[in-house]
This record gives C-alpha cells, sequence and structure tokens, in this order.
C-alpha cells in the first residue's frame, strides 16, 4: 500500500517594508564608518575603532537585529538607539576636538562622516516605522 504525503503548505514571504530597508542601510553604513579613520592630522590617522566608533559598531550591531524583528515599535526603538549614538558621538568628536585645538591642523575622516550620515538615515527610519501605521 503505498501513501501520498500532502504538500506542505507555501511559506509567504513578506517583503521588507522601506522603511526598515533604511535601517538595514544605515546599520551597514554605520558598521563600515565605524571602523574607517574618523580624522585625519598632520602626525597621522585616528581610526574610529580606537574610541568612539566601537560604540557605533555595537549600536549597528543592535540596529541590525531591530531591522530583521517583526515587531515595528521594537524596531523603531533599536533605530533609535542607533541614531542618536551615531549622530551624537560624531558630533561630539568634532566639537571635543575643536574645543582642544581649533579648527587647524585636522581634517574628518570618511569614518566620522559615515556614522553621522548613518545616524540621520537611522533617524529617518525610525520615524517611519514609528509613524506609519500597521497594513493588513
Amino acid at each position: 500500500m503505498q501513501t501520498t504525503a500532502a504538500p506542505a503548505p507555501a511559506r509567504v514571504r513578506r517583503r521588507l517594508e522601506p522603511a526598515r530597508k533604511r535601517l538595514l542601510l544605515a546599520s551597514g553604513i554605520a558598521l563600515l564608518g565605524a571602523f574607517l579613520p574618523w580624522l585625519y592630522t598632520g602626525v597621522g590617522t585616528v581610526n574610529g575603532a580606537r574610541g568612539a566608533g566601537l560604540w557605533v559598531a555595537y549600536a549597528a550591531f543592535f540596529a541590525l537585529a531591530g531591522a530583521l524583528l517583526p515587531k515595528r515599535r521594537l524596531s523603531a526603538f533599536q533605530g533609535a538607539v542607533l541614531a542618536v549614538v551615531a549622530a551624537a558621538l560624531s558630533v561630539w568628536q568634532v566639537v571635543h576636538l575643536a574645543s582642544l585645538v581649533g579648527f587647524a591642523g585636522w581634517m574628518p575622516g570618511p569614518g566620522l562622516v559615515m556614522s553621522f550620515g548613518a545616524g540621520v538615515l537611522a533617524g529617518v527610519a525610525a520615524l517611519e516605522l514609528w509613524r506609519r501605521p500597521v497594513e493588513c
């Protein structure tokens, strides 16, 4: 006697929302920018991984996990954490260095600019995830 099993039900694959895609992009940019040079000086470069860049990398991994979660409010919170950490640490780095030596003798590096941009992008994504109504 031969038995035939019923075919397994097909899994429905949901597409990522545009806000989640933005949050994924922001976390990737922040993760890359965390390890690039943050400052160019006359003596050499200051790598982001030697200081505040590590905190940006931690927040980027936190936001990456949030972008993959199905809960919108939790994803928005995790994106907001990346936005605050990346933007605030980037601005703090510039203000701190300007207060120490002024604006002569150093230049912001690509990692600093990428971290700040990722913070802004994560903030936009977090706001969109928080405000947008849930679709059925």
